[in-house]
């Protein structure tokens, strides 16, 4: 072998280790990369919202799990619950505006925190997740709303935590805000060059449990979402079940304050009224 064919070789053989330790590292901190919490404690409910409650949520395996409760305007009481699964980031304290818009359409609303958030105990996980969503219907259920009165609400992450819950639980409807068919179309798309699709152990496969479901859905998106395309969540809405509504906002991004008002309420509105009689 010649002088540049051993440094070729060479070459190659580093590039291949730090390829593997990139790769390496990588799967060993995915889950710090997927789940951003704010991990500081909330406070009480009725600090942040006059008449909310707080309430314990008890998961199968054995974390006791802060959420708040938050009641509908006295006179616009729908008996209806609203079972909100948040996106990766942030903390309930970020989803109160929402809450507060729900509630005024007549909702009772359970902010729902996972595990490792809002001063949670516990890390985030697919399954950790998929354990949290079934204590708050648990105890949604303890307070008087069956799945069959209640409506499940998704964001980002949060519609593959519904998604998978419906399934098992089926409620009167579920709205998917921002979704996607399986996170690895939103990791593929950000991280192009990394085989995410063979390194992710959090999939959540969204709509291998909405394609035979009969549960009625509505789909939300904004058209300029930067963080998952709404073309993914275009596929989400044409290959689920039971698509009964799909609402493009045009002009909104990801986070931005409309996705957190009236426009997203209002379908909410518009999908218990058609799901629940």
């Amino acid at each position: 072998m010649n002088t540049i064919a051993r440094r070729s070789a060479r070459v190659a053989g580093v590039v291949v280790v730090i390829g593997g330790l990139f790769v390496g590292l990588l799967w060993a901190i995915q889950r710090s990369l997927i789940y951003l919490p704010d991990t500081t404690p909330v406070g009480p409910a009725d600090a942040v919202m006059p008449g909310a409650r707080d309430l314990t949520l008890t998961t199968s395996d054995g974390l006791d799990l802060t959420a708040w409760l938050i009641p509908p305007v006295a006179d616009a009481d729908r008996d209806i619950a609203v079972l909100y699964a948040s996106g990766n980031g942030g903390n309930r304290a970020g989803r109160v505006t929402i809450a507060g818009e729900l509630a005024e359409r007549g909702f009772t609303v359970l902010l729902l925190d996972y595990r490792g958030y809002g001063g949670n105990p516990g890390s985030p996980s697919e399954e950790g997740l998929a354990a949290d969503a079934v204590a708050a219907v648990d105890a949604l259920e303890a307070e008087g709303f069956e799945p069959a009165r209640t409506i499940y609400f998704g964001e980002s992450i949060g519609t593959g935590v519904v998604a998978r819950l419906q399934s098992t639980r089926p409620p009167a409807g579920v709205l998917l805000r921002s979704p996607f068919p399986e996170f690895t179309d939103v990791a593929a798309h950000h991280y192009p060059f990394v085989p995410v699709r063979l390194l992710l152990r959090d999939r959540f496969a969204s709509i291998d449990h909405l394609r035979g479901s009969d549960v009625p859905v509505c789909v939300v998106y904004g058209t300029t979402d930067t963080i998952v395309p709404p073309d993914l969540s275009r596929r989400v809405a044409a290959q689920t079940g039971n698509l009964v509504d799909e609402v493009p906002l045009e002009g909104v991004g990801h986070n931005d304050a409309a996705m957190f008002g009236p426009p997203v309420a209002d379908a909410v509105e518009r999908l218990a009224d058609r799901a629940i009689r």
